[in-house]
């Protein structure tokens, strides 16, 4: 993810003017966006081309001079000749921020698209480098969203004073959750009828009282923050803490709501800022304080996340916990490389193992499985890659069986290794750094894998 060049605020314009230096067409686009605040709008040009008749804005005709930025919160300069020149000067001199119509070196901020829901908007920016692109977004978005919103929000802030009297903390943020997400108040709103709603919502959550804690294990996924799932979006901007592994990406964490509480617990190999015991009497404590915890988990929770020792501590302690699947870093790399891991005539099942720490008896089943032609999906096996791979001959595994590695499965950075058992064995080829699946198994050569590196110069055949 990138770094913005900008910050995004909110400018307060309110009883100020918006100067806007230029008569033409340029100068009316701006004055349209202009007159959606309620400062008052000045044109000023000695050559007035556009027509603002319809505009309730005051128009200038004359060459600009210093005085008409008096009062000014903003400034824009829509001509190219010496006006433009002097507005630009005079702007910069008295610190008023400028944009400079169609030349974003010389802005100091952009115009969004914006989408009106007074008193709510949202902007969409590209700092002046896509303004097309912005404007798609700023349409799509316009459709999800309800002409009431506005609405919503007027009645939101009237109940301000009210909630603060009765509700604190994260009780008064679901009461608001409630009043601008709830159908019913919606309907009441358009009947005339949003204050008694929201009063009685407000009677309703004050009657209830303190709220007990729940506890969400959630699916992060492989690591690409698209593939997070809707539900899990949606629990993210409703967590008081969000509790994370370090294999969950940033832009992940970021999905919570910004004044939410983040805590990293996170186990690399080698590498445990906490052990799991302590992770288990944290999300406890939070659970019992009342706090909605986001427990962010890489992959799914219920494959290889240790959640079971988790549910185990909230079950103990009356905690009330929901599951979110996750796509596991299998599937992920099975989808990388199109791989059908299970296939009509070549593979009837698909076993998730891990192979770190697995014993004889264990690889013996494996190398049977393998044998037989299901797909074997190893985690947690780079390290061992080579030791595995010859102890899977050991139990009997061909060598000639197909075996493809993806690194970072479902990220941009993944990278792939190909090659046959016999081939990670022998252990040639340096593995790149990060998290891998190890696939064994005939249905490897039905996959895509012509981007990966050859574990060693043997192919193996690709259907």
């Amino acid at each position: 993810m990138g770094e913005l060049n900008t910050f995004p605020v909110s400018y307060k314009v309110e009883g100020r003017r918006i100067v806007i230096v230029g008569g033409g067409e340029e100068a009316l686009n701006k004055t349209r966006l202009a007159i959606k605040t309620t400062a008052e709008v000045v044109i000023v040009s000695r050559q007035i081309e556009a027509d603002f008749s319809d505009q309730p804005v005051t128009v200038v005709a004359r060459p600009f001079t210093e005085s008409d930025l008096e009062g000014a919160a903003l400034v824009f300069v829509a001509d190219h000749g010496p006006d433009g020149d002097a507005a630009k000067l005079a702007a910069r001199a008295r610190g008023i921020p400028l944009n400079v119509v169609d030349v974003p070196h010389e802005c100091d901020f952009y115009t969004p698209a914006i989408i009106d829901r007074a008193p709510l908007s949202i902007a969409i920016a590209s700092e002046g480098d896509a303004p097309v692109l912005a404007r798609l977004i700023r349409a799509r978005i316009e459709a999800m969203l309800s002409p009431n919103l506005g609405a919503l929000a007027r009645l939101a802030g009237s109940m301000r004073h009210r909630v603060a009297e009765r509700l604190q903390g994260a009780r008064a943020r679901r009461y608001y959750e409630e009043i601008v997400t709830s159908p019913e108040i919606e309907v009441a709103l358009v009947r005339g009828q949003g204050t008694a709603a929201a009063e009685a919502a407000l009677d309703r959550h004050a009657d209830a009282g303190e709220t007990g804690g729940v506890v969400w294990l959630i699916g992060a996924g492989p690591g690409s923050e698209d593939l997070l799932t809707l539900r899990a979006q949606r629990l993210l901007q409703e967590a008081d803490v969000v509790v994370h592994d370090a294999l969950v990406p940033a832009a992940v964490v970021e999905m919570g709501r910004r004044d939410a509480e983040r805590i990293s617990v996170g186990k690399r190999k080698g590498h445990h800022s906490f052990t799991q015991a302590e992770i288990n009497a944290l999300i406890v404590r939070l659970g019992l304080e009342g706090k909605r915890v986001a427990r962010l988990k890489g992959g799914d929770p219920m494959v290889f996340g240790r959640a079971g020792e988790e549910i185990d501590a909230l079950r103990r302690n009356g905690i009330p916990f929901h599951i979110v699947p996750g796509v596991t870093a299998a599937l992920a790399a099975a989808a990388d490389t199109a791989t059908p891991v299970t296939l009509r005539n070549v593979s009837t099942g698909f076993v998730l193992a891990t192979a770190h720490g697995a014993n004889s008896g264990e690889l013996r089943h494996w190398a049977a499985i393998a044998s037989a032609g299901l797909t074997l999906a190893l985690y947690m096996g780079k390290s061992v890659a080579a030791e595995t791979a010859s102890r899977l001959i050991g139990e009997g595994a061909s060598p000639a069986i197909p075996v493809g590695l993806v690194v970072q499965a479902g990220r941009k950075d993944r990278l792939l290794y190909r090659g046959t058992l016999g081939d990670l064995a022998a252990g040639g080829v340096d593995l790149a750094d990060g998290p891998a699946i190890i696939f064994v198994g005939e249905s490897i050569a039905h996959g895509d894998w012509s981007e990966a590196i050859a574990l060693a110069r043997s192919e193996f055949r690709v259907a």
